[in-house]
């Protein structure tokens, strides 16, 4: 995916999001739905897919046979070792949902981001920090680390 995607001329940071969100996406598959096709459990198969469409859209998704739950953001406690996967993407996706298959199979796709080819794609509108350029400590008015020294001696 990560070298499909770089060929095809996407920004590293929503590749890097891409390959987050798929490998949550069959982390989910293979821990809550069952394998596609007539395999209970075990060696059956999930099927995952991405695209840039003629949007621009990177799109993600996963299938698989379904599961005793619909994919759903869970609540999970802080020492919970599970459960934020779907909050995960939540965060880092334009947009994702589920659709269910006439055969019982089912898809979560995610819209990684709504245009590839804006050159802004590569950054996110909420980044969760922003970098902050401190002053020099010599800038600061009033701040002598020399004389506090000094003093102590």
């Amino acid at each position: 995916m990560r070298e499909q995607l770089r060929r095809g001329g996407v920004a590293e940071a929503v590749i890097d999001d891409a390959v987050l969100v798929l490998s949550e996406l069959l982390s989910n598959a293979c821990k809550h739905g069952r394998p596609l096709g007539d395999a209970l459990a075990g060696d059956g198969d999930v099927r995952a897919a991405w695209q840039v469409d003629a949007g621009g859209r990177l799109l993600v998704e996963v299938t698989d046979g379904g599961g005793p739950t619909r994919p759903a953001p869970a609540t999970p406690s802080v020492t919970a070792h599970g459960g934020r996967g779907l909050n995960i993407i939540t965060a880092l996706a334009d947009d994702w949902g589920v659709r269910d298959e006439a055969c019982g199979d089912v898809t979560v796709w995610v819209v990684v981001h709504d245009d590839v080819h804006d050159p802004d794609a590569g950054h996110r509108r909420d980044d969760f920090a922003t970098r902050v350029a401190a002053p020099a400590v010599s800038e600061i008015p009033g701040l002598d680390f020399a004389d506090a020294f000094e003093e102590l001696g």
